[in-house]
């Protein structure tokens, strides 16, 4: 392996490696039936002109095991928050209640299971994106080597080769990290 394509390669695998913490991120937000501060890691609201993700407008507390609270500093904002929340995807009825909204963690029910294993598929969905799209760039980068003739036609065939490769193997970490987080919500 050339110097110039093991640069390209820990590029790539560090870019992939992104992606994989971001699925795992997003995917602890999906407790089965326990409150835990991560469930609301992947909503954004729309405050002061952009989305912005909901721990920079409030901080979250878990007061009790099925029960989330979320202190919103502005109180401009409490609307803005309880509908991000309420429209996230996850299931969740918040209630505000002055500056702070309450978001109650519906027990799992056999929908709910199935709501979250959705979820979960959609995050996995997004980190393959990601990974393809890192793909995308790597193989883009090998043309335009080729192109500008550093390397040769045999040359660019096997970087791609190799981009493909670290490719199929995060594609399928994302499936085998689904995987597990499915059977975790199954289970009763």
């Amino acid at each position: 392996m050339s110097a110039d394509l093991k640069d390209l390669m820990a590029d790539l695998t560090r870019r992939m490696d992104g992606a994989i913490e971001s699925l795992r991120r997003d995917l602890s937000g999906l407790r089965s039936g326990r409150a835990s501060p991560n469930l609301l890691e992947p909503i954004r609201v729309e405050a002061y002109g952009s989305e912005v993700p909901l721990s920079q407008v409030g901080s979250i507390a878990v007061p009790e095991a099925r029960m989330l609270t979320v202190s919103v500093w502005d109180r401009t904002l409490v609307g803005a928050v309880e509908r991000a929340i309420r429209d996230g995807g996850l299931g969740l009825n918040p209630a505000a209640d002055g500056q702070t909204i309450r978001v109650p963690i519906p027990v799992l029910t056999e929908e709910r299971r199935n709501e979250l294993a959705r979820a979960a598929n959609r995050y996995a969905e997004n980190g393959k994106i990601a990974v393809r799209g890192v793909r995308r760039d790597g193989m883009e980068q090998t043309k335009s080597l080729e192109k500008k003739g550093d390397i040769s036609q045999d040359d660019m065939k096997s970087w791609t080769d190799s981009v493909q490769k670290l490719t199929d193997q995060y594609v399928k970490k994302v499936d085998d990290i689904l995987a597990e987080k499915e059977r975790e919500i199954k289970q009763v």
